[in-house]
């Protein structure tokens, strides 16, 4: 069983979403862009104990905190509903009423009429659940429920509720970054252990026997201080002057718990040891990679209990976990589960999902979550991906502009050039901070490629290239690809960098590297040749060391006015796109005082 497609209405930062998915999906996007909420969304209508909470949504559940209309009495509704398909035999028995027919190449419900159209695999059964929640005002409430959203057997508008029994047969998991980890090896309803307790019908007079336990406790723990009784005892004492007190025994006792099962529930704790000399601590205690490590554990119990129907739903699973780590639980979740939804900034879990299965989200100004589906930009054969897909795509595909530079040398110099460039004038917005990326690829004739696979994810593109004659079609491949197609006049970067930079500092660093034994084969002489003989050893130690950062070193000899004009004007152009923040001023920083002066006349004033 899978989900196909989840639609959002008015909850938490979405507006609107009417997302896609066709299995295993890794959200990826900046910050605040909605894939937190995805999953939330999800969870609220598969999951079964999400609308136990009480109240099951809050105030600012809704978008933008509005729950009323204008009139301050209409409420406004939370609407998400999920599509299902490849519905399990239980859940197609259980809920037969409620399927309907979907048409998997049209992606469209079939009409009534159109059942001789009903023929697999074009067409297939669905399941759409959704979740409602409002403002009752006369209650002073929130509400929420989920139905079935296709009721054949109730009048016009009406749905049927989705019993939670119903839900425990979708499947659904819910891991969310370290927060989970708070509550996942505790007995909370809800919790992970009490999901597998439920599951192994080990629960059955758990809380009763515990309870039982602690009540006959012998000898309660005040009889164990000696210290501790006479205490009691004079507290007794003074009660009994005011109130009566009394009873079989002592009146007063000490027990570990306030023997209810809701209480025992948050007080039982899960504890471990690590280490062979470390006596068991609570699971709180542990390291956060181990305890992240514990809770996929309880995840994957979780998974081989309930089978083949598993919708997984993982925030951010680097978090503090080595990369290694990273891959296995990639790994567990695109092998083990019939479908996961995982959100993630790392590489390492980003290059185990097929392009097909990365989604890149953006959201618009009016708060509506749009998708694009990696595979878009289907300009890369499979073979480029994989092995750029660490070294650089999964960085460039998460901001909001790329510069594809044609080989490793044009990246130094770039990187080189923007930080002299940033460190001279503050008011430009370094490119690592505004998340532009400098991207080397191996040649131009792959240039135009990685633009359309960029651009087609929504990014701003530029191209950093070199000279040589190329036929019209072939130019129309970068303007068609970048944004900015940026050509240097120079066959290549080595010739730009000794045309456009001091004569001077390319003899210095010569000398620095003849000196420091690292010339290898360059042959640079001990005497300085003439400015021609200087430009050709230099072209020379450029081009047979690309992989050294030479060009990097060169360019640190010069001044922000000595950078070669070739490569500050191309950036210019980028730094004009990717302004910097406007700054935040400090409440009450006013240099001259005049104003403030005039606020606390004001102030003044009002008291």
């Amino acid at each position: 069983m899978r989900v196909i497609n989840l639609k959002i209405e008015n909850f938490r930062g979405v507006k609107s979403a009417d997302l896609w998915f066709e299995g295993h999906t890794l959200l990826v996007g900046g910050n605040n862009v909605g894939k937190s909420t995805i999953c939330e969304a999800l969870d609220l209508v598969l999951s079964p104990d999400r609308l136990s909470r009480f109240p099951p949504v809050q105030e600012f559940d809704f978008y933008n905190a509005e729950y009323l209309e204008a009139d301050g009495t209409t409420p406004i509704k939370i609407r998400v509903e999920v599509m299902l398909v490849a519905l399990s035999g239980e859940v197609e028995r259980t809920c037969a009423a409620h399927t309907e027919l979907w048409h998997v190449q049209e992606r469209r419900l079939l009409e009534p009429g159109e059942a001789d159209m009903a023929t697999p695999p074009n067409v297939v059964r669905c399941l759409r659940i959704e979740t409602q929640a409002i403002y009752n005002p006369e209650e002073d409430e929130f509400e929420a429920n989920t139905f079935f959203s296709y009721s054949p057997s109730l009048d016009d508008g009406e749905l049927q509720p989705v019993r939670k029994t119903v839900k425990r047969l979708f499947g659904f998991l819910y891991l969310r970054t370290l927060r989970t980890g708070s509550r996942a090896l505790s007995l909370e309803r809800g919790s992970l252990l009490d999901l597998i307790l439920r599951l192994q019908g080990v629960r059955t007079g758990l809380w009763e026997k515990s309870i039982k336990r602690l009540r006959e406790l012998k000898p309660p723990i005040d009889s164990d201080a000696a210290d501790l009784r006479p205490v009691l005892d004079s507290i007794e004492e003074r009660l009994a002057q005011y109130i009566s007190v009394g009873g079989a025994g002592q009146a007063t006792q000490l027990f570990v718990s306030q023997l209810t099962r809701e209480h025992l529930r948050k007080t039982m704790s899960f504890f471990l040891s690590i280490t062979a000399d470390q006596k068991p601590v609570p699971f709180q205690h542990v390291g956060t990679g181990t305890l992240n490590t514990l809770v996929l554990a309880l995840l994957s119990f979780i998974a081989e209990v309930k089978k083949d129907n598993v919708i997984f739903a993982m925030e951010e699973p680097e978090i503090a976990l080595p990369p290694h780590t990273q891959r296995r639980i990639a790994k567990y979740l695109l092998e083990e589960t019939t479908q996961c939804f995982v959100t993630s900034h790392s590489p390492y879990v980003i290059e185990r999902f097929d392009p097909s299965q990365i989604i890149i989200l953006r959201r618009n100004g009016e708060a509506t979550v749009e998708s694009t589906t990696v595979s878009a930009g289907a300009t890369l054969k499979g073979k480029m991906y994989k092995r750029h897909a660490r070294r650089g795509l999964a960085e460039a595909m998460l901001g909001p502009g790329v510069i594809v530079a044609e080989g490793i040398t044009e990246h130094s110099a770039l990187s080189a050039v923007a930080e002299k460039m940033e460190q001279a004038d503050p008011d430009l917005f370094a490119l690592d901070l505004a998340g532009i990326t400098i991207f080397p690829v191996e040649g131009d004739g792959s240039l135009p490629n990685f633009g359309a696979f960029f651009k087609a994810l929504g990014l701003r593109t530029y191209a950093f290239y070199d000279y040589k004659p190329r036929k019209p079609e072939d130019n129309q491949k970068f303007v068609d690809a970048f944004d900015l197609p940026y050509e240097i006049p120079q066959p290549n970067i080595e010739k730009l960098l000794i045309d456009q930079t001091p004569v001077n500092h390319q003899w210095t660093f010569l000398c620095a590297i003849r000196e420091t034994g690292d010339q290898g084969n360059l042959g640079i002489p001990g005497e300085r040749p003439n400015d021609d003989g200087v430009r050709a050893n230099m072209l020379k130690a450029l081009k047979s060391n690309k992989g050294n950062g030479y060009a990097a070193r060169l360019l640190d000899l010069c001044s922000i006015d000595e950078l070669p004009p070739g490569i500050t004007q191309f950036l210019e152009h980028v730094y004009n796109d990717f302004p910097k923040p406007g700054a935040v001023g400090i409440p009450g920083d006013n240099p001259s005082g005049e104003e403030d002066e005039e606020d606390e006349e004001d102030l003044v004033g009002a008291l």
